[in-house]
């Protein structure tokens, strides 16, 4: 389907003309070692040790043949393996290991506190727990030995061990993995409390890394950086399987700090940088303020939340950049929808551009469920081959996800215009976004009751310039509600992980609420905009 197609509704039919591949993680892999044996692969940093390596893909495919057949030998095919790290150059290891051995990787983020830990481990069945030993002074090694003592039949192993990659993998066989097999488990909050187990295939991660960076017009070999979590899919599917895709080399940024990130996009002179608006904000205040020369980067390419145009502009002015803006989320592996290079760039500050070829798209009303007239605003919906296969253990969250018809509703809201562009103007989902972390105001509710001078506690999302988003929280209290506060915040921060824990607290005398008592949370938020409630 071209550029120049007029449609008449808000449905955009499959784009065919970019093919699919039939293609495992661990086949892709071994093909780009076979095809590129001394190409640099990937740059990171090793666990423990902090040494910065760089791995050929002969290297990459030998340690990841090393570490299947070490998981092999402790969990059978299509058992699940969990990885809790930071952006070490252990965790992609780990991510083509477990794809060579059938095994399904479970994304665990390393801010998790126990009890996050310890249901994440349960609800995925995991086998085994690969951590790391620290993170940002986070004692992983600490809470993964607590958590594992109370889940019987799971096998800790910390990267520091070396049982972890075997030394001899003369007579292992690995398994047949299919495309249609399940490759990885990611967890994403949902609107009702505990996240979900989003089950995603090696068919969904190969072809969305694929033609995402086809989309990008990413050279063959491009140097990809990449600051974004490996515990998402932005940063384990299109910042690692894209580079992967493209023959590239995939530079891993254990721990981002601006300086220490600029430093290494001059080191490595990248064809592409990855980003959410946090991270790209960061990198502009810190550069403009230096007296260095900025480096190049001809494509940027990103999103999670919404990018101001202040942003989209400023990057292409101090970097040279294309600023490419992604939506799109978890359940969809996660691209649905991308701005290209040859777009105006009216169309790349106000929309997010065209869904990626081989997925069909269509704006609905959220209560008819009819398809949406062109312009017309509703709820965004795709159906293609890189959509999840349902979410772990939860048929009825299934359900109330993927339609009769096999249409993921993503719970946003927006509108196509007559050339299939998209505008995301809101969501349906009671979802807070903070630079791209999904948080479940639920969650965070039910971590924060149980005091006994607080009557009401609402959370919800705030505007910001930095974040896309903040977590905020209302309260009702008995007492003093500057102590009740502080008693929160602490209860918070030893129950959840520190983006969860709301930034700006608001008390109020009465909860705007529903008929049936729900509390109306859209009408908390503009009562705050306008400067209604008292901030503590």
């Amino acid at each position: 389907m071209t550029v120049g197609y007029r449609l008449e509704q808000s449905y955009l039919p499959a784009d065919t003309s970019s093919e699919l591949v039939e293609m495992p993680v661990g086949m892709l892999l071994a093909q780009r070692c076979a095809q590129h044996p001394d190409r640099v692969a990937l740059v990171g940093t090793r666990h423990g040790t902090g040494e910065r390596v760089r791995l050929t893909y002969r290297q990459l495919y030998h340690e990841a043949t090393r570490v299947a057949t070490a998981l092999s030998r402790l969990a059978g095919p299509r058992e699940s393996v969990a990885v809790w790290a930071p952006n070490v150059v252990e965790w992609p290891i780990i991510q083509y290991a477990a794809a060579l051995s059938g095994l399904v990787l479970v994304a665990l983020n390393p801010v998790l506190r126990d009890d996050e830990l310890e249901y994440a481990l349960s609800h995925s069945g995991a086998k085994v727990l690969l951590h790391a030993d620290v993170s940002r002074d986070y004692p992983l090694a600490e809470v993964a030995t607590r958590v594992c003592d109370r889940i019987a039949g799971l096998q800790r192993i910390s990267l520091s061990e070396d049982r972890w990659c075997a030394a001899d993998v003369s007579g292992a066989e690995l398994p047949d993995v299919g495309a249609d097999d399940v490759a990885m488990l990611q967890y994403t909050s949902g609107t009702t409390g505990r996240p979900k187990g989003v089950v995603l295939t090696h068919r969904a991660l190969v072809n969305v890394a694929k033609l995402t960076l086809e989309a990008a017009a990413a050279p063959a070999g491009a140097v990809c950086v990449n600051p974004l979590p490996m515990f998402h899919t932005a940063g384990c599917v299109i910042a690692t399987l894209g580079p992967l895709w493209l023959g590239g080399t995939a530079v891993l940024i254990d721990r981002f700090t601006p300086a220490a990130a600029l430093d290494v996009l001059r080191a490595e002179r990248p064809d592409v940088l990855f980003y959410v608006p946090a991270i790209l904000d960061a990198l502009l205040s810190v550069q403009r303020a230096e007296p260095s020369a900025a480096p190049r980067i001809p494509i940027i390419m990103g999103g999670a939340a919404l990018v101001s145009p202040e942003l989209i502009d400023g990057a292409a002015e101090v970097f040279g950049a294309t600023v490419l803006n992604l939506f799109g989320q978890t359940e969809l592996a996660p691209v649905l929808s991308m701005t290209r290079p040859g777009d105006t760039r009216a169309d790349r500050l106000a929309t997010v551009g065209r869904p990626l070829p081989q997925v069909e798209c269509k704006i609905v009303d959220p209560v008819s469920g009819a398809v949406a007239a062109v312009g017309e605003p509703g709820e965004i919906c795709a159906r293609g081959y890189q959509q999840f296969t349902g979410y772990l253990n939860d048929p009825a969250a299934t359900a109330a996800t993927v339609d009769a018809d096999g249409f993921v509703h993503t719970g946003d809201l927006g509108a196509m215009d007559e050339r299939s562009y998209l505008t995301v103007t809101g969501r349906l989902k009671d979802i807070i976004i903070r630079g791209g972390e999904n948080i479940s105001p639920a969650d965070v509710e039910r971590q924060l009751v149980g005091h006994e001078q607080v009557t009401d506690i609402a959370v919800l999302g705030l505007p910001d310039d930095r974040w896309g988003e903040i977590v905020a929280a209302v309260l009702r209290a008995d007492g003093d509600p500057t102590n009740v506060r502080k008693a929160l915040v602490a209860q918070a921060e030893s129950a959840l992980a520190p983006y969860k824990v709301p930034s700006r607290w608001f008390v109020t005398d009465e909860f705007p609420v529903t008929p049936t008592g729900k509390v109306r949370k859209f009408a908390l938020r503009d009562a705050i905009l306008r400067g209604e409630l008292r901030e503590l």
